[in-house]
């Protein structure tokens, strides 16, 4: 396992989800805003929000990258595209099931949209970072 190289593949992931998110409502789909999200759980200045949402937002990509590099060196898929979309599709169903708890306990909830749109831009973007994550992480290992 390369601890640095899945770190990489993190964020870049994590920065091509980020992209997604700013032309889901381009491509049909409910704006998606988890920046502002995570970055009101930490601050009521909105002007200190964003940068705080960024900064948790790409620190929890690094994370699940790394976590996809252990679970990768531990035996279980192979680092490609392929495995890389089956972790991103385990990895949005984590998170659907987990955001309403970080909802329910969120002291600035923002108003959500709850309609089959939003579960297909989260699967998708899930599904995007999983693949770039391992489509980048792969050449650390060679």
């Amino acid at each position: 396992m390369n601890i640095l190289g899945a770190v990489i593949a993190g964020l870049v992931g994590t920065a091509v989800m980020t992209m997604m998110m700013a032309v889901a409502p381009k491509m049909g789909l409910p704006k998606m805003d988890i920046i502002g999200l995570l970055g009101t759980m930490f601050t009521e200045k909105k002007e200190n929000a964003r940068p705080i949402g960024a900064l948790v937002h790409f620190m929890m990509g690094a994370i699940f990258a790394i976590i996809y590099a252990a679970i990768w060196s531990a035996g279980v898929g192979a680092v490609n595209w392929y495995w890389g979309l089956i972790f991103g599709a385990g990895h949005a169903i984590v998170m659907m099931v987990t955001m309403p708890m970080m909802l329910r306990v969120h002291p600035r909830p923002p108003q959500t949209q709850r309609d089959p749109m939003t579960a297909v831009g989260q699967i998708l973007g899930h599904v995007v970072f999983g693949i770039v994550t391992a489509l980048v992480y792969a050449p650390f290992l060679a």
